[in-house]
């Protein structure tokens, strides 16, 4: 069992016993006691380990034959499908908010960045895992292009695809701090196993955030946005699970 388990699990403990004493009170306190469990997973994992302590990594070997495509697979936004249709030659990453000089950057732009390629295994909320090869530009090195404000804390990754598939669905977004943000393997990737980066995995731009659960590693990235706060964003909870009951930090 690993520490977040343990921790979550302890608190867990600790609200069941009191909701059995609380009754009607049970729902706010079972999201209290969630969100307290939270916090001490986030802060015992940031004390326990290092900043820029790694993921592990594997060979070419150890890469899995078969990498399952989950969430959404087939982003249906017009806007979207305008792209893909164009293989993706009209796509700019913008890069604003909290930024002293904002981004507007094309693929081929991005690719002119220093790259770096990771061999990871990604771990999925729902208990399976897969091993890849993932290319892509180091999110540090386009923050610091941008140039961050001081009141910058998050980083919100606004996507082009919906849980529904349709045009006017609730659009993914996911959110990370600056420490995993500046972490030396979290990195917005073009490339998969050495190939470009396919639909189903999230092309033409997806966040890799290895020290996290999959349903952090936003897919089909269309902006980028330094905050303050998300408190503004979607449903106040720094991510589209998080505000249907997820965790917002999801550390492994």
């Amino acid at each position: 069992m690993n520490r977040r388990h343990w921790l979550t699990g302890a608190v867990a403990t600790a609200a069941t016993a009191l909701l059995s004493a609380c009754g009607q009170a049970g729902t706010s306190l079972a999201e209290q006691a969630r969100r307290m469990g939270e916090g001490l997973t986030r802060r015992t994992q940031r004390l326990l380990i290092p900043r820029d302590a790694l993921a592990p990594t594997y060979s070419r070997a150890e890469i899995s034959p078969d990498f399952k495509a989950n969430g959404s697979i087939s982003p249906q936004a017009a806007d979207y499908l305008a792209l893909k249709a164009d293989a993706f030659a009209g796509y700019r990453l913008v890069i604003d908010g909290l930024v002293e000089r904002p981004l507007s950057l094309s693929l081929a732009e991005l690719r002119t960045r220093p790259s770096q390629s990771q061999i990871t295994k990604h771990d999925c909320v729902e208990g399976w895992t897969s091993i890849g090869e993932w290319t892509g530009v180091r999110l540090e090195t386009l923050l610091d292009e941008a140039g961050l404000k001081p009141e910058a804390r998050y980083i919100v990754f606004h996507c082009f695809d919906a849980l529904t598939q349709t045009e006017d669905g609730d659009r993914y977004y996911e959110s990370i701090d600056l420490i995993d943000a500046r972490h030396p393997q979290t990195i917005l990737a073009w490339a998969m196993n050495g190939e470009v980066l396919p639909v189903p995995h999230g092309a033409p731009l997806r966040l890799r955030v290895e020290r996290q659960l999959g349903y952090k590693h936003a897919k089909y990235i269309r902006r980028i946005e330094a905050v303050e706060s998300f408190a503004h964003i979607g449903g106040g909870k720094g991510g589209y699970w998080e505000d249907r009951g997820y965790e917002w930090y999801a550390g492994i």
